[in-house]
């Protein structure tokens, strides 16, 4: 089952990475994409390495300890969407639209960690997923922000 999943979600990473390229501003998508990917490695080999928490199974489970998938696809996808989605908001909105995404990414890890054998906790919370989650959302946004008021 965890094989379906894990094959499953490579697959809608994918097509939803497809699909998020075709609006523009396509160079601060990249630039998201890899950035999430960038940030997000550095926590989760922190957070392995600690043996907060572990992937039992996963992609490339012989080369990466960490998610590898959720990591470099999942995760990375879904600030894109983030960014795209809150790209004329302003900060309240932000926000709001932040807290959204990162609860449905730690709803569906609380659901994986209970029902599935993807990823166990040891001493790593849902409240640690969220409280990241969210930080690193609105660093890449500020980040993009800084980034694209020096161009103009």
């Amino acid at each position: 089952m965890e094989r379906i999943i894990l094959w499953s979600m490579l697959i809608i990473g994918i097509a939803l990475l497809f699909f998020s390229l075709r609006k523009p501003p396509t160079k601060d998508l990249i630039l998201i994409f890899l950035l999430t990917s960038f940030f997000s490695t550095f926590l989760g080999v922190i957070v392995v390495e600690e043996k907060m928490l572990e992937y039992p199974i996963s992609f490339l489970s012989n080369y990466f300890s960490s998610s590898i998938l959720y990591e470099h696809l999942i995760l990375p996808v879904v600030c894109i969407y983030f960014y795209q989605a809150t790209y004329y908001s302003r900060y309240p909105s932000i926000i709001l639209k932040c807290t959204l995404y990162t609860a449905f990414l730690t709803i569906i890890e609380v659901i994986f960690e209970r029902y599935t054998d993807l990823i166990k906790y040891h001493t790593w919370t849902w409240i640690h997923t969220f409280i990241s989650i969210f930080f690193l959302f609105m660093f890449i946004r500020i980040l993009m922000q800084l980034i694209n008021k020096q161009e103009r």
